[in-house]
Order: C-alpha cells, then structure tokens, then sequence
C-alpha cells in the first residue's frame, strides 16, 4: 500500500520532521508499504506557507492510498484537514 504520513509539523526543521518519522517510515517499509516523502523544502515567496504547503500535502493524498497520523495529529490544523480529505475520499486512515 502506498502510504503518506501525516503529522504535526509547525514550528519544527525538516530535520526534526524527519527525525520523528524515521521508525514509522522503517516499521512501514519494513511491512511493504511504500511510504512518499511530504517533507517538502522552501515555500514560494509571497504565498502563506502554511497553505502552500497543505495543498502540496493534499495533492500527494490524490496519489496515495492512505495516510497514518502521528501522535498530536488532531491538535494540528493541516493534519485534521488532511483527515477530513482522507475520510471524505475513501482513504485508509491509520492513527497511531
């Protein structure tokens, strides 16, 4: 299955993103999925960077199967819109 990881990312380098996903992205491959990498680089100058950056995060939803939300993922607003466009478009939701 072809998974994307959802998690709370404000205020944090895409080190530390990384960081925090890289034993679910393991344990994930490691039951053969195949997990997209959503930790993208600078925004565009002149555009809100968090609305960027959750349209690019629902554009790679329309190419996945599902998603599996991190921990504090409900406290975070990209992460419960991206759980309402996965729930309303049939996605697998996995919350961990």
């Amino acid at each position: 299955m072809k998974l994307m990881i959802s998690q709370p990312m404000k205020g944090k380098t895409n080190e530390q993103i990384k960081a925090e996903r890289a034993e679910l992205v393991q344990k994930l491959e490691a039951e053969g999925h195949e997990v997209v990498d959503t930790v993208f680089d600078l925004a565009p100058k002149g555009v809100d960077e968090a609305i960027y950056f959750l349209s690019k995060s629902i554009e790679f939803i329309s190419q996945v199967d599902g998603l599996v939300f991190m921990p504090g993922w409900n406290a975070a607003r990209g992460c419960r819109i991206e759980y309402q466009v996965a729930l309303e478009y049939g996605k697998f939701i996995k919350i961990i």
